[in-house]
């Protein structure tokens, strides 16, 4: 009887370190995709646009109330992607975040690093961003809310805490990452951008100033997510999107560029209609412009998608209501011009698999970009 005891307390223990090992080791998940089957030799860019807290019913309530019509509904390839976080049923920006940009599912409000090693003491996962750096791509992020925001933290940052502002603003200093951009979270200082090679930016004259192939570290200090701004003082998403790519756009290695339109998810958390939907306006207009450049430049994966759903928006009448001033389970959108090779039309796909797929048709394969083992 004491033996036996000892043989299934002792084979627990075994199950115990071997998942510890799983959760801080290196990670190396096993083959259970051919990543060749989504390598597409066409693309050398990637552009990556998140609506933060975008439905499928956004778009819908967005046409009726602004009596418009929708770039985002032009796109060829529609599918759908399910979201949850590793602890919860309903994911947060930031672990919603984390599984677009690093293939994996944590905790709600961690970044960028394991739900079981959230120090990060042992290790973090990889992000899209620097895969594409470790090729020598040029690299932008690009969003609305602070720039240490948890969806841009996201792709620049790996911390326990979305709240960690000082610790996320260090690690996006040192990422390396050509250019990031955003509002001022009151923590980044000039003299701190200039010590780690940004030039520091804080107006559109500035940022239209900034020349291709430069490090930038933008601080602006009124909103962006409005669908007209008063140059010189501040830009629109779709300006500093445009921009960005102008930057980014000059290596024969390509860039990749996350831009975030934050304020259809803030918005929505105060259920304001008018302003949730001028937000989703000014994201498509974005989505648009860059559109138009993939088409007349070719070579561009263009993947528009959302974190989350927030305000459970619902139909009600002729018209679309929000249940909610939270985050739901809800379904949203996937996106895709410049590839066939990334979904099929009409396919459901997990969140984490956005990004393992996006290194998978850039060519990169299941040990550079591992399947993620968290799910």
């Amino acid at each position: 009887m004491f033996n036996s005891f000892m043989v299934k307390i002792t084979a627990s223990f075994i199950s115990f370190i071997l998942a510890l090992g799983t959760f801080f080791g290196a990670y190396k998940a096993p083959k259970t995709q051919d990543a060749s089957k989504y390598f597409d030799d066409n693309i050398k860019n990637v552009i990556y646009l998140i609506g933060d807290g975008m439905g499928f019913n956004h778009l819908e309530k967005t046409k009726v109330e602004r009596n418009t019509e929708l770039v985002m509904d032009t796109f060829e390839i529609k599918g759908s992607s399910m979201t949850r976080s590793f602890n919860k049923k309903v994911t947060d920006s930031a672990a919603g975040g984390t599984a677009l940009s690093s293939g994996i599912r944590t905790n709600n409000s961690a970044v960028g690093v394991y739900p079981l090693d959230k120090t990060p003491r042992y290790s973090y996962p990889k992000s899209i961003t620097e895969l594409c750096m470790e090729r020598g791509m040029l690299t932008g992020v690009v969003t609305t809310d602070e720039t240490t925001g948890a969806t841009p933290s996201s792709f620049s940052a790996h911390e326990a805490d979305r709240d960690n502002t000082a610790e996320l603003t260090a690690d996006q200093f040192d990422s390396g990452i050509n250019l990031i951009w955003g509002h001022s979270n009151g923590v980044a200082t000039k003299s701190e951008a200039q010590a780690h090679g940004y030039e520091y930016i804080s107006t559109y004259d500035e940022m239209m100033a900034l020349e291709e192939g430069s490090y930038s570290y933008a601080q602006f200090t009124t909103q962006l997510w409005n669908l007209e701004q008063t140059a010189p003082y501040t830009p629109t998403l779709e300006q500093m999107t445009m921009k960005a790519i102008d930057i980014l756009d000059d290596t024969d290695e390509g860039f990749f560029l996350m831009v975030e339109g934050a304020h259809i998810d803030k918005k929505s958390h105060s259920n304001l209609s008018d302003e949730m939907t001028e937000a989703l306006k000014s994201f498509d207009d974005t989505v648009e412009t860059v559109l138009e450049y993939a088409r007349a430049v070719g070579e561009t994966l263009v993947v528009v998608t959302a974190d989350h759903e927030t305000g459970a928006i619902t139909p009600e009448g002729d018209g679309y209501v929000f249940t909610s001033g939270d985050h739901s389970a809800a379904d949203v959108p996937v996106l895709v011009y410049g590839s066939d090779k990334l979904i099929a039309n009409g396919e459901k796909l997990n969140n984490y698999e956005i990004p393992i797929r996006i290194a998978y048709v850039l060519g990169f394969d299941e040990t550079q970009f591992p399947v993620a083992v968290i799910v």
